[in-house]
Order: structure tokens, then C-alpha cells, then sequence
């Protein structure tokens, strides 16, 4: 059984960055396994905000394309979602997203991942 756990979250300003870090139970799964940032608003579907390619590549979704960077440290099983120039429209509860195998849907898709953490609320005002 695979646990992911969100840190991070809270409340910020228009303008203004933080940075969301996804712990991982199992040793070695950040470096070989698919990994996620989605977001979910009220009222909204949930949404992709960024993943890596297979091959290593980041995949920002274009609504955070040059603000919000995923980023992961192998040594310490973490992903990290540096998120720059908040905007109050990326208010959400932000989840981490993994799986244990690189299957055919898209890393955009969230039905291309298993694991999911609880979720950590980003709030950003105006």
C-alpha cells in the first residue's frame, strides 16, 4: 500500500508563492513511478495542474504553464509543486497522484493514478 501526504498548503496573496511537498511511503517510488499535481475547486472538476513524462520531462497544464514548477528529490521520496504568482483563481485543495505503472493513458489524465494523497487546501485572495 502506497501513502502520499500533502504539505504545504495555506493561505496567500494575490502575487504571492508557495510550495507544496508529496511524501511518499514507498522508498525509490518517486524516482521510477508516474507522479501528479491535480487541484479540485468547489463547484469544479478536478483538475490537472502538472506531472512528469515518462521520460523525465515536467507537463505543466497551460493554466500554470511559467508560474508553478513540479520538481522531485529522489533522496527523500518527495515531489515538490512550487506555485509563483498565485492568482485567487488557483484556490483549491491541491493532491498528489501517483501510480506503479506507466500505462497508456496520459499523465494529464488523473485515471492514470492509483494513489492519492488527503489533499492540502491552497488559498490565495485577492
Amino acid at each position: 500500500q502506497v501513502q502520499l501526504v500533502e504539505s504545504g498548503g495555506g493561505f496567500v496573496q494575490a502575487g504571492g508563492s508557495l510550495s507544496l511537498s508529496c511524501a511518499a511511503s514507498v522508498r525509490t517510488f518517486i524516482s521510477n513511478y508516474p507522479m501528479a499535481w491535480f487541484r479540485h475547486a468547489p463547484r469544479t472538476e478536478r483538475e490537472f495542474v502538472a506531472a512528469f513524462r515518462r521520460s523525465g520531462a515536467t507537463l505543466p497544464a497551460e493554466s500554470v504553464k511559467g508560474r508553478f514548477t513540479i520538481s522531485r528529490d529522489n533522496a527523500k521520496n518527495t515531489v515538490y509543486l512550487q506555485m509563483n504568482s498565485l492568482k485567487p483563481e488557483d484556490t483549491a485543495v491541491y493532491y498528489c497522484a501517483a501510480s506503479q505503472t506507466w500505462g497508456t493513458v496520459p499523465p494529464a489524465d488523473r485515471h492514470a493514478y492509483r494513489y492519492w494523497g488527503p489533499g492540502t487546501q491552497v488559498t490565495v485572495s485577492s
